[in-house]
């Protein structure tokens, strides 16, 4: 039941127009030179070819830029004027105000996700009352149990396995070894990428006599649409109540978000973060790599935090926010952060001796005649 992956080439004239169509009109853009070019791949400047598009991040490659082979360009609009004031020799210009929205689109249509043909193996395993629509697709040893849904045009990869009562939605696709829980549920046009556990139980444990007692984990994790989460992530259950991601979160790889935290729509979330305990992220977030989240806080929206930051508290200002002192020579960082160490102590004599200023100045104009 394998597929080959499909090959896609379109002139940049028929790029900018399904571009045009997919971005609902918000993303125009200006064609110049021959939009008559057959592209059928992007690659970087310095490698891209006849058949290739290039893109431009910023004016700061330029020098690759005016050396490209690339038959397409993809530039902002002021660098384009900057670039090519009188055009450009062979191939096509498309300028517009979000470059790398563009090549995204791009991107997409030249690379389509392979075809998969409906059915299942013969080697999966169903339980009682699953309902799985006829176009979807269960791969080898995949494992669905009693009273799943399972939506239009999904794609089960080899060994997964979809819990009791969990719903996929349609044009979903789990990668082989997704693991989705009972009760769980996938939005529609989801990607759940290989070794990600969605529904394991959140770490609750309550202190008794000396040991800990397991507190059973109730709730579910809902997903919403167009979310992806990356390899070996997990998101826990709630403990009662849920676990949700909103429509339109993208999740790096080995990322963990525990029990009953909510995550805001179109939020992104980079490897490696660990989000604690009911902690709410708002809406169009970042966290960049590795940040920490602690439990039973709230980021309001449009809130970026910088790679290793520890957020210790709420956020209610949007902004962007950081926490992680710069590197440094280990020598000079020992030094710094052995007077980290006394900042206390270093606090406490500078108000002694500041209190001793002020008042050797009051003795001071008062022996004044």
């Amino acid at each position: 039941m394998t597929a080959a992956a499909p090959t896609t080439a379109l002139t940049v004239g028929q790029l900018a127009d399904r571009i045009d169509a997919l971005a609902g009109g918000a993303l125009p853009a200006t064609l110049s030179g021959d939009t008559t070019a057959v592209i059928r791949a992007v690659a970087p400047l310095d490698t891209a070819g006849d058949d290739d598009s290039g893109f431009v991040a910023n004016v700061g490659y330029s020098h690759q830029a005016l050396a490209s082979r690339a038959s397409a360009l993809v530039l902002a609009a002021a660098d384009a004027q900057t670039l090519f004031a009188d055009g450009r020799a062979a191939g096509a210009l498309v300028s517009c105000a979000n470059p790398y929205a563009w090549f995204s689109f791009a991107s997409q249509l030249l690379n389509p996700l392979p075809p998969h043909r409906p059915g299942i193996d013969g080697t999966a395993r169903l339980g009682d009352g699953v309902r799985i629509a006829r176009s979807a697709r269960i791969d080898a040893y995949a494992v669905v149990d009693a009273r799943a849904v399972i939506g239009n045009d999904v794609w089960i990869g080899a060994g997964c396995h979809v819990g009791a009562d969990a719903v996929i939605g349609d044009g979903t696709r789990l990668y082989p070894g997704a693991r989705i829980y009972h009760g769980c549920q996938i939005g529609a046009r989801g990607i759940v990428h290989a070794g990600a556990v969605i529904g394991a139980d959140g770490f609750g444990f309550a202190p008794f006599a000396g040991r800990y007692i397991k507190i059973p984990q109730t709730g579910r994790v809902l997903v919403g649409d167009d979310v992806e989460i990356g390899a070996n992530s997990t998101i826990d259950r709630g403990t009662m109540g849920d676990t949700v991601i909103e429509d339109g979160v993208k999740i790096d790889n080995q990322v963990q978000v525990a029990h009953n935290c909510r995550i805001g729509a179109h939020t992104v979330i980079a490897g490696c973060v660990g989000i604690a305990g009911s902690a709410i992220i708002g809406k169009h977030c970042q966290l960049g790599g590795a940040a920490m989240i602690h439990g039973h806080i709230s980021l309001c929206d449009r809130v970026i935090v910088s790679g290793g930051t520890l957020i210790s508290r709420s956020i209610a200002e949007p902004g962007f926010y950081s926490g992680v002192f710069p590197f440094q020579p280990n020598r000079d960082w020992e030094r710094n952060a052995a007077v980290v160490r006394h900042l206390d102590d270093l606090r406490t004599r500078l108000r002694r001796l500041e209190s001793q200023a002020r008042r050797a100045a009051t003795d001071h104009d008062e022996q004044q005649p």
